[in-house]
């Protein structure tokens, strides 16, 4: 029996010891797990996460989510159109007009706004030449934009502008030979070193006018203009000599209109 007790015993011990060199405590109950440090919450290792989730599943950078919003504000389509504007402050109007356009933040929707011109040599009265800007249109503006309605307004808002010029209360843009045309007069290319520039000559007389010589061989001989040469500053007059019209070509600073 003594024999039968020990040997119990002795299992028992063995069981035991087995049971500490395993880490289990068999008196005791068992213990929560703490967790380790390593576990710990990581926003960081969260963003990644869902970073690395967007890229398995095809989403796009945020570069190209940018040049997406980029291109979707394309620069709408413009046209050219004219406006009717106050006699003698086209320039001036023209100037408000561009203030209003960038403290409106505006700037995209329009492109250029000009006087229309072209450089004429003028004489003074000492007989100096000059080179001036003449109005091709006095009382007129072109603008280049696009039409809407924020556009539209702020334009018509603008002091001095009038209205568009078209049908129907309709803007009518310009066509593509009329504002090559006014261009290549307003904004002329530069002229190459050696070439000489064609500006033509301001004269006050139209074919028809009534004048009068006041200089020259027939100074006080009266007649009808009959052309008009802008580009060298001459003009032909029918002068009636010995009962016949002859034609006299002069300066035309020579004449004066009756």
């Amino acid at each position: 029996m003594r024999s039968f007790v020990s040997d119990e015993l002795k299992q028992n011990e063995e069981v035991v010891e087995q049971s500490a060199a395993d880490g289990l405590d068999l008196g005791q109950p068992a213990a929560a797990s703490k967790p380790s440090p390593a576990a710990a919450f990581d926003p960081e290792d969260l963003i990644d996460e869902i970073v690395a989730e967007d890229a398995s599943e095809g989403a796009s950078p945020i570069e190209e989510f940018v040049e997406e919003s980029l291109d979707s504000a394309e620069v709408p389509p413009m046209e050219w159109y004219i406006l009717k504007v106050q006699v003698n402050r086209e320039n001036s109007i023209c100037d408000a007009l561009l203030r209003n356009i960038k403290r409106a933040g505006m700037e995209r929707f329009f492109d250029q706004v000009l006087v229309p011109t072209e450089d004429v040599r003028e004489f003074t009265k000492a007989g100096k030449p000059k080179v001036v800007k003449r109005k091709l249109y006095p009382g007129y503006i072109v603008v280049r934009m696009a039409i809407n309605d924020d556009t539209w307004f702020l334009v018509r808002d603008t002091p001095g502008i009038g209205d568009f010029t078209g049908a129907a209360g309709k803007p009518v843009p310009l066509g593509a030979q009329e504002i090559e045309r006014i261009l290549a007069a307003t904004l002329p290319p530069e002229a190459e070193e050696g070439q000489e520039e064609n500006i033509k000559t301001a004269i006050k007389f139209k074919a028809g006018d009534r004048v009068r010589v006041k200089e020259g061989y027939f100074q006080n001989y009266e007649g009808e203009v009959s052309t008009i040469d802008e580009r060298n500053g001459r003009v032909t007059v029918m002068i009636n000599i010995f009962g016949r019209a002859n034609p006299v070509q002069l300066d035309h600073w020579q004449v004066e209109k009756l």
